[in-house]
């Protein structure tokens, strides 16, 4: 059974105006006897011109006033936008407030293919789709008969992406302005680079909110809605949107070298093409951005406690040094926000290979859980692997806050769980 029922009515056009009222009435309430006791949701979407005529033909009647139809927004709710997309992302927002997940749809047959392409766009594969025939459901004709099944063309899709688009591109933003982290170790006359915080998008589920830049079948942000929010970033950071390329993460020490063939899933990315941007992802696990401004390459890495165990850090500065020549002592190493070793606890037989590394990185050793310190093992790693140690940039300011600790600023898997958002390290050589 359904948790949520949406009645697609947007633009409907009836048979016979005389008729309308009464069956309409008798099928909704039909719908409503049959999901209501145990839907958590019941929905109708219509256009915000519903009350009118268009070309002499009639549409959906007034459902505010008079004919019984105050009784609809007893039993359902009603979302009423001139916009397709606005009315779908209305209803998303009301669908995840109440955390549902399986959602029918009933609607024109002929109009199955339109919907499933908005819904394609502003869901993701966390929620379970039924459709239902309208016709079907209503049991007589009262649409104006329909000639086929009509299928969007490719232009027609496009149509509908550049509605999304516009729609989400409309909205405000949300807890506050976006804010960019940086290090003043890389030089801005050569490179653009920076760390995102919380801030600035327009992601509205609370682990997610607002700037959220990770979507995936696992999470209820659409990739629309992550491409508005780096949209947002790119104009506010400088950086063309079209040119940019996140990380694959695995958990690994694999480094993805631009140019050559791309591997399934890496944990470092290394370039010296200009005006592509890379990023490394992260919500607790450490986005670590690298530059040579001698050479004139750059480089971004992913480093939770395997990768940094693994040395993903110094494999994309060898990296570097195998494909453009740097020289490690030319490299500026800057790590950004990760979870602390206030919060991040491992079982003791991981957490020895840390104090195998240096006792200083692990905290309550002799527990069963002792408290791990991640930054400054990868530190340690980059010293013994040749970096400066002035050249690292770890501490002070927003970089060395703990994401856990800080929910105003940081997304967090250790705080927030599964359904956890995305900040991100990225650089770009200027071009």
């Amino acid at each position: 059974m359904a948790e949520a029922v949406v009645i697609d009515l947007f633009g409907l056009k009836l048979n016979s105006q005389k008729i309308c009222h009464q069956t309409l009435l008798k099928t909704l309430n039909g719908i409503h006897h049959h999901h209501a006791p145990k839907a958590k949701f019941l929905c109708i979407i219509c256009g915000s011109n519903v009350t009118k005529e268009r070309d002499g033909e009639n549409i959906l009647p007034d459902m505010e006033t008079g004919n019984g139809f105050p009784l609809l927004t007893r039993d359902f709710e009603t979302v009423s936008n001139s916009s397709m997309a606005a009315s779908l992302y209305t209803i998303k927002q009301k669908i995840d407030e109440k955390n549902l997940s399986h959602i029918k749809v009933i609607v024109p047959e002929h109009r199955k293919t339109f919907v499933k392409a908005f819904l394609d766009q502003l869901f993701t594969e966390v929620y379970d789709f039924e459709f239902e025939d309208l016709q079907g459901a209503w049991g007589e004709s009262l649409l104006k008969p329909s000639t086929e099944i009509n299928v969007p063309t490719a232009h027609q899709l496009e149509e509908i992406q550049s509605e999304i688009e516009t729609y989400l591109r409309s909205l405000p933003t949300l807890k506050g302005d976006l804010t960019i982290i940086t290090s003043p170790l890389i030089p801005a006359d050569t490179f653009l680079h920076g760390f995102t915080t919380r801030t600035g998008g327009i992601s509205y589920i609370p682990t997610l909110s607002s700037l959220n830049l990770f979507s995936s079948c696992k999470r209820r942000d659409p990739k629309a809605v992550v491409q508005e929010n780096l949209r947002r970033l790119a104009d506010a950071a400088g950086f063309n949107a079209e040119k940019f390329y996140r990380i694959k993460t695995d958990h690994a020490n694999e480094v993805w070298v631009m140019g050559k063939k791309e591997p399934e899933s890496y944990d470092g990315i290394v370039t010296n093409q200009r005006g592509v941007t890379i990023t490394a992802l992260g919500a607790d696990c450490i986005t670590i951005v690298f530059a040579d401004p001698v050479k004139k390459a750059c480089g971004v890495a992913h480093s939770g406690w395997k990768g940094t165990l693994l040395g993903v850090a110094m494999a994309t500065v060898n990296a570097m040094s195998a494909e453009y020549g740097c020289n490690p002592e030319d490299i500026v190493v800057v790590l950004g926000p990760s979870v602390g070793p206030c919060c991040f606890t491992l079982p003791r037989e991981q957490a020895i290979s840390f104090h195998d590394l240096h006792p200083s990185c692990v905290r309550q050793f002799d527990s069963l859980n002792p408290y791990v310190d991640i930054r400054k093992a990868t530190r340690i790693l980059l010293e013994r692997g040749g970096i400066l140690p002035q050249h690292i940039h770890d501490q002070k300011g927003d970089l060395d806050l703990c994401t856990s600790c800080h929910p105003d600023k940081f997304f967090s898997h250790v705080r927030d769980g599964l359904n956890f958002g995305t900040q991100i390290g990225f650089i770009s050589i200027r071009e």
